[in-house]
């Protein structure tokens, strides 16, 4: 019923699926937000930013859980179908994974990239 979108200014914005009607914009990324993704049950929104950043909202009124740290560049986010992981990549080449959509503690991480392909 909701959908939402980032912006180079920085903003995540909620939009009604129905009629394409503005709901309310999310603020504290301090640039531009490149990923969002809802948790599986809709309770969550995750947003990856230039920032890198990962910051959580409850998707039913916008308000800021929780801001994950751990990349250095751009980031994208995503949620395990069964909602206990939300990974997170960015530019830097790390990949971070979450506890769920509260952003718990993250579990242990994949090896970097290039890494995994060999390259090193």
């Amino acid at each position: 019923q909701t959908l939402a979108s980032g912006s180079g200014d920085g903003t995540v914005r909620l939009w009604r699926a129905s009629d394409g009607a503005h709901l309310r914009t999310l603020t504290g990324h301090r640039n531009t937000v490149w990923s969002v993704a809802f948790s599986p049950d809709g309770q969550t929104l995750a947003s990856g930013s230039e920032d890198g950043t990962v910051r959580l909202w409850r998707a039913s009124d916008g308000a800021h859980l929780r801001t994950l740290t751990g990349h250095q560049e751009q980031v994208s986010v995503a949620f395990s179908p069964d909602g206990q992981t939300l990974a997170s990549g960015s530019g830097d080449g790390t990949v971070r994974l979450w506890r769920g959509a509260a952003g718990g503690p993250p579990r242990r991480p994949p090896p970097p990239h290039d890494q995994a392909r060999g390259d090193s």
